[in-house]
């Protein structure tokens, strides 16, 4: 039988600023460790450490822009676009622009905080 989701659990940012992480499937809401999926909201000015995962993140922006830097460069990922962060490269996500971002975020396999490999602030 199919598992319905009736909501998400909200989910502790990390960042210089509080950001929604609601995770809708994955360890939290719902013990899965193939996947995760989660929607973001992302405040203007928001930042986290730069990361090196051990997942790949599969990234779908719905409003805003994410900047996402990366080891010879920098991203932006508008509404209506996407982006994929392979396992092992180095990335950092911010939201400068005045809007801020939401997003979804999909990790293969599921996001776990020791597995995010996040630099020393």
């Amino acid at each position: 039988m199919p598992q319905l989701i009736e909501q998400p659990t909200r989910i502790e940012s990390t960042g210089n600023k509080p950001k929604q992480i609601d995770e809708y499937i994955g360890l939290v809401n719902t013990q899965t460790n193939a996947i995760s999926v989660a929607q973001m909201l992302s405040p203007s000015g928001w930042m986290e450490p730069g990361q090196r995962p051990e997942f790949d993140e599969f990234t779908l922006v719905l409003k805003g822009t994410l900047c996402v830097e990366y080891e010879d460069g920098q991203l932006e990922v508008n509404a209506g676009q996407a982006i994929i962060a392979h396992k092992g490269e180095w990335v950092k996500y911010s939201t400068p622009g005045a809007e801020g971002a939401e997003y979804i975020a999909i990790c293969l396999p599921a996001f776990a905080p020791d597995s995010v490999n996040r630099d020393s602030e």
